[in-house]
């Protein structure tokens, strides 16, 4: 939350004060009257101004675009910027700055961990989820095209060779992506398997595996 508190003879006077030095105008912000004003008595004696508080409720977006800025601080990122492109029901965040590819991490894990976190800044008021999506460089864009591109060369994998891929654990957006792809490829199918950080998705072909000959000629096992 932002707020200014503003002095002046009058409370509008006061209200326009605090706006001045939040950057913003009097209808974009809320207002609290702290104290009214007094006239000085016979004209010479006591009296006081009028005392406002103005705020403006954090927006989810900027107020985690705030948090990035400082974590990225903490990690020794100076002069990071944090771009905000506000989207229907939540927000897509650019990280931009020298020297800051490392943020992304192995496989975009800590980029990962950081739009996790700022997610949960932006809904730690509750009501309706407000998504939150991290990029640095274009990353998400150009890992997305590498995954469709894996999905389907291991759908055609599993075709030719008639036996499941299991594929590395990722998270639940990528294996989405590579579900995706999978069923671009006719005969094949994709589903996941495991728990938790060791979730992973598995392809093969609709018909099944093939069955392996047996090691006494090429006959297959009854």
């Amino acid at each position: 939350m932002k707020e200014a508190i503003g002095t002046g003879p009058t409370v509008e006077e006061a209200k326009e004060a605090a706006c001045k030095k939040l950057g913003v105008e009097s209808y974009e912000a809320e207002f609290e009257i702290l104290e009214m004003p007094t006239r000085k008595t016979f004209g010479l004696f006591g009296g006081s101004p009028a005392k406002v508080r103005v705020y403006i409720e954090d927006d989810p977006a900027e107020a985690a675009a705030r948090y990035l800025k400082n974590v990225l601080s903490r990690m020794g990122v100076s002069g990071a910027d944090v771009s905000v492109r506000k989207e229907e029901g939540g927000a897509l965040l650019t990280l931009s700055g020298s020297d800051i590819g490392f943020v992304i991490g192995h496989r975009g894990e800590t980029l990962d961990a950081l739009q996790y976190l700022a997610g949960l800044v932006a809904n730690h008021k509750g009501g309706p989820y407000y998504r939150v999506a991290l990029d640095i460089g274009h990353y998400r864009e150009k890992r997305r095209r590498t995954l469709e591109s894996l999905g389907r060369k291991m759908a055609e994998k599993s075709l030719r060779t008639g036996r499941n891929v299991s594929l590395e654990p990722m998270n639940p957006y990528e294996r989405r992506i590579i579900h995706t792809s999978v069923q671009t490829v006719a005969g094949a199918k994709s589903w996941s398997e495991g728990e938790d950080l060791r979730r992973h998705v598995v392809i093969g072909p609709v018909a099944g595996e093939r069955r392996r000959p047996s090691r006494a000629g090429n006959r297959y096992p009854s």
